[in-house]
């Protein structure tokens, strides 16, 4: 993560929507119960909505339903992601409408949706659904996107042999979606990493932190995090930080609670003693006029010692990250950019150590560049041709930082392609309030810094995430292994600072974890449970 800084972004221009209906006044409280089609097959007709033009309330193979009498706010329009046409939900009052497609003849087993999506939010709920299909109706959300398309999936086991493919809209007055090319076979989704960074959890709790689950009860955060579907927690360290957490002992200490949890474990190594990220690669005090060839050594011995130690008291890592947001290289100036031999050396050493200790140990490269196609192809084609190590990518996505949701997946994507590795993300997180609990200035606090479509409210922090975790989840050919949400715990508490050197600095995070500022769980842990 970042040093704390005030970083602000431009407004997406927001889609001109024209006024293709007239006011529907239909009410909008009953249940939609949509009958089944007439005709029925074992494949999706009419996927892309190219088959009838343009203002087709039902287009072939499809039906619209709407218990109050909104048919009209689901038809087709021209601008498809391929083709010429799309599926559009619009209307310029209030509405409520499903377009569906029932299969029959189905092989059970389990099928995979995906579809290419737009929104420009606001809607009460906008989602993509598998239904009547023998198991538990699956639903995907369908992201706040009008600037680009977005691929989502979604799966379900099919023990009927046959299946609803539905697209919904409860909707206020002007809100629209778009879908397209659609494809419904065999496959499953899921995202194998549901994890958090808890490295101030330590620190929090030694200066009176309290956490509690989301009934009011005080307990231990790692267990509220597990009951809420965590399944892995990230834990950096630090080489001789001045307050003298987020060291060896501490991690070794905190690494016992998350295994005993029965979560996985993710070491994220700053080689530092302070902060290491896009802006900041300082080498540790101890490490200070060592030369090339000794920086490689003190690489290799210090992540050797701190796994070497984790394995020897029960708690083998399980995933590595050989530097945290290297963007510019690390150790610097040794290690930067500039010198990819030299940083290629440096990588390898952990790279070698992680393995020298567990070769079952993944080893990741993080990169802060989650919305950056260009930058980060440039990087990882450099790491690449300069021989760089490593298993998987991870990279940071702040979407008041760096670019569009549409972004992100081209980026994503492109890396798990490119370089045929897996993905996953290795930081994001968003407001749930602007307002601050503690004096210090929190790093988001103005609305014009959020992204559009998602308030700063508990609902617009459960709707991130669950938004990019669909992403994730879309990569191709199961390439995306999940994510982990940044500092989950470090709530506002006197003494746990963003500055290890400054006891009261203070937080500028509180306003972004997943403990409210009554300690509480909130509900944006739900996404713990995503698929």
């Amino acid at each position: 993560m970042f040093q704390p800084r005030r970083t602000s972004r431009t407004s997406r221009t927001s889609r001109t929507l024209r006024a293709l209906l007239l006011p529907l006044a239909a009410a909008l409280s009953l249940t939609l119960l949509p009958a089944q089609s007439a005709s029925a097959a074992t494949t999706l007709a009419n996927p892309g909505f190219e088959a009838n033009g343009t203002g087709t309330a039902t287009p072939t193979g499809w039906t619209a339903y709407s218990a109050g009498g909104q048919n009209a706010a689901s038809f087709t329009e021209s601008g498809g992601h391929t083709g010429g046409y799309r599926l559009t939900h619009y209307a310029a009052s209030a509405y409520k409408v499903e377009t569906y497609q029932y299969l029959s003849g189905l092989t059970n087993g389990t099928y995979k949706l995906t579809a290419w999506v737009r929104s420009g939010g606001g809607q009460n709920s906008a989602y993509l659904a598998l239904k009547n299909c023998g198991s538990a109706e699956q639903r995907t959300d369908i992201p706040v996107s009008s600037s680009g398309w977005l691929r989502i999936v979604t799966s379900i086991a099919v023990t009927n042999n046959q299946c609803t493919i539905s697209v919904n809209s409860d909707a206020k007055a002007g809100n629209w979606i778009n879908v397209d090319d659609l494809t419904f076979t065999s496959g499953s989704t899921g995202l194998a990493i549901k994890g958090s960074d808890v490295s101030s959890l330590a620190k929090s709790e030694a200066k009176g932190g309290v956490y509690k689950n989301s009934s009011g009860a005080t307990g231990d955060a790692l267990a509220v995090l597990r009951s809420a579907g965590q399944n892995y927690a990230r834990l950096k360290v630090w080489v001789n930080p001045a307050d003298g957490y987020n060291d060896k002992a501490h991690v070794l200490a905190v690494a016992k609670r998350v295994k005993a949890q029965g979560m996985k474990l993710l070491v994220d190594f700053h080689y530092s003693d302070t902060w290491a990220d896009p802006g900041a690669q300082s080498k540790p005090a101890a490490w200070s006029g060592h030369s090339y060839s000794q920086l490689r050594t003190d690489v290799y011995n210090h992540t050797y010692d701190v796994l070497n130690a984790l394995k020897a008291q029960g708690t083998t890592a399980d995933m590595v990250q050989v530097g945290n947001e290297i963007n510019g290289g690390m150790l610097w100036n040794e290690g930067s950019t500039s010198n990819w031999s030299q940083l290629a050396g440096l990588l390898n050493s952990g790279y070698d150590a992680v393995k020298a200790v567990n070769s079952g140990t993944t080893v990741a490269i993080h990169l802060a560049k989650g919305g950056d196609l260009a930058g980060t192809r440039w990087w990882f084609d450099s790491a690449v041709s300069n021989g760089v190590k490593f298993d998987v990518i991870g990279l940071s996505y702040y979407g008041y930082w760096h670019g569009t949701l549409a972004d992100f997946q081209t980026t994503l994507d492109d890396a798990a392609s490119r370089y045929g590795k897996p993905v996953y993300l290795a930081e994001t997180a968003y407001p749930f309030r602007l307002d601050s609990k503690d004096t210090h200035e929190n790093i988001i606090d103005l609305a014009s810094e959020l992204v559009p479509g998602y308030a700063a409210s508990t609902a617009g922090q459960t709707q991130w995430m669950k938004d990019v975790a669909s992403i994730v989840e879309a990569v191709p050919n199961g390439r995306g292994l999940g994510i982990f949400y940044w500092e989950s715990t470090w709530t506002a508490v006197t003494g746990n600072g963003w500055d290890p050197t400054d006891p009261s600095s203070g937080n500028g995070w509180e306003n972004q974890a997943l403990f409210g500022y009554d300690d509480k769980a909130l509900p944006a842990m739900a996404w713990f449970s995503h698929r």
